[in-house]
């Protein structure tokens, strides 16, 4: 992909990622000596072992832990190493567990996260945003760049199964020469795509799910040993707009049924609109001759600038517009080194009849995974997106959470389930995650900073969440009840004083 959409990615994810901090008026450096905590730093992540153990971890270093089931918290030591952003953490037993972060940090803990070490992977140079460890062996990690790894042996080792570009993939077109040299060559080229979270389910069971921006999501019926790509399934589609042979002018009843289909989804901004042209086989024979296809590339050029021209009165903004097939004017710049390059753009341009198909491009941007069981879970994304599962994730629809801010985290339970995210927003779900409302007064307290991560033990006695400023909120009764444990009242003072 060229260098601009990656810095745009890069300047994505590192808002994404210090949405939580952004409001600091005051910065420190981070307190790394073991003890109690003096300086409240910002919590990505927490895992919750057992009823009385859990570890939570986030801004510059920072890693807390209790064993007094979320009463009492001391800051973790760790070996020496730079201070890293910790996006993820998880106990594989009250003992054992793992902590992932920026720069390819893995950090591993023998004693309920009082120590840590540090691990090597071979992902040095990408950000890990998410690590699940199935028990005290065995753990997956996942990361930007399509980042997936696996360890076997407690983390001694890691094998990267890491998302990668071929041939035929959409954003081979987008690489940089050098990088297509190396696709052809058989080396390993990166997918330009974050994966956010993964979760696997208890043993016996031996399905896993992973979900990432773009509307990623993975699911595995073998532990990860293979993975499927799974689907959103939308409620609004469109036949294609069909045109004449070498035509492109839009008729005014299809151009009606594209104003209608843009119009039902205006609202909902994690949709986009997928513009796809394609030529008919008497077209490409007429219009490509000598090799020359540029005659062919205006027809279907034309036609998709008719349907954005249609899609953008209607009130959708370009950047929700997508398009795919677009026609390849520096196609001479590929042949050298990839002579089929243009057969292979052209193969996939031709259809039954000239036409342009517009769809809907799911493109959510995914934060949290879970499952209550093997068939029925819930993920949470941006702008307030639920999508919700009765196939073992196989297939997803959305769910209504009347939000439109970030749910970064959200956990089931027996009857509910939680979701937490930006500015102080949670949620409760009594159906599976299919709606959603803001909790009975009484059960929560009034927050007012990002929630970055919920957790419940395996029996759901503790649950916690955790979030801007050393935020930790606990209950003790299966999430019926929520009372804030930190920061204690003498420092939430302070902050004020400091003007927060």
């Amino acid at each position: 992909m060229s260098s601009a959409p990656r810095l745009r990615l890069r300047l994505l994810l590192g808002l994404l990622a210090v949405a939580g901090i952004a409001c600091h008026d005051v910065h420190f450096e981070p307190h790394l000596t073991e003890g109690e905590i003096d300086l409240y730093d910002d919590l990505y992540a927490v895992s919750v072992a057992d009823d009385k153990t859990a570890v939570a971890a986030g801004y510059m270093g920072a890693i807390y832990t209790t064993s007094d089931g979320g009463t009492t918290w001391l800051k973790s030591s760790r070996d020496e190493g730079p201070s890293r952003l910790y996006y993820g953490v998880s106990m594989a037993d009250p003992l054992r567990g793992w902590i992932v972060g920026q720069l390819g940090t893995v950090l591993r803990s023998e004693d309920g996260g009082a120590g840590w070490t540090t691990q090597q992977t071979t992902k040095s140079d990408y950000h890990l945003f998410a690590v699940h460890a199935m028990d005290d062996r065995r753990a997956w990690a996942v990361g930007e760049f399509g980042t997936r790894i696996l360890t076997e042996d407690g983390g001694q080792t890691w094998q990267d199964s890491s998302l990668t570009i071929t041939l035929d993939h959409p954003q081979y077109v987008w690489l940089t020469p050098p990088e297509q040299e190396r696709v052809r060559g058989g080396e390993n080229v990166f997918e330009d795509v974050s994966l956010n979270d993964i979760y696997c389910r208890p043993v016996p069971s031996q399905r896993c799910w992973i979900v990432g921006e773009f509307g990623y999501i993975f699911y595995s019926e073998d532990m990860g040993a293979s993975w499927q790509r799974a689907e959103i399934v939308g409620t609004e589609k469109i036949d294609p707009v069909v045109f004449d042979f070498d035509a492109s002018e839009v008729g005014d009843e299809d151009a009606e049924r594209v104003r209608a289909f843009v119009e039902s989804i205006l609202d909902q901004e994690h949709l986009n609109i997928l513009i796809e042209p394609f030529a008919s086989e008497r077209e490409v024979r007429t219009f490509v001759e000598e090799d020359d296809p540029t005659p062919l590339f205006d027809i279907l050029d034309s036609r998709m600038s008719a349907m954005r021209e249609i899609a953008e009165e209607t009130g959708i903004l370009s950047d929700r517009l997508r398009k795919r097939g677009t026609p390849p004017w520096d196609y001479e710049d590929f042949l050298e080194d990839d002579p089929e390059f243009l057969a292979r753009y052209l193969d996939g341009r031709v259809a039954e009849r000239p036409q342009v198909s517009v769809v809907i491009a799911q493109n959510p941007y995914l934060f949290r995974v879970r499952f209550q069981d093997d068939m029925n879970g819930i993920i949470t994304g941006l702008g307030g997106v639920v999508l919700v599962s009765d196939d073992g994730g196989v297939t997803w629809r959305y769910g209504s959470s009347g939000v439109k801010q970030a749910l970064y985290a959200m956990a089931p339970g027996d009857e509910r389930a939680i979701a937490v995210g930006e500015k102080g927003l949670a949620r409760f779900s009594w159906d599976g995650g299919r709606t959603w409302n803001a909790p009975p007064e009484e059960a929560f307290p009034e927050v007012f900073t990002f929630m970055r991560d919920v957790s419940y033990e395996p029996q759901a006695r503790l649950g916690l969440i955790v979030g801007q400023r050393g935020l930790v909120l606990r209950s003790t009764d299966q999430g019926d009840t929520w009372t804030k444990v930190l920061p204690p009242p003498k420092t939430a003072s302070a902050d004020s004083a400091l003007g927060e």
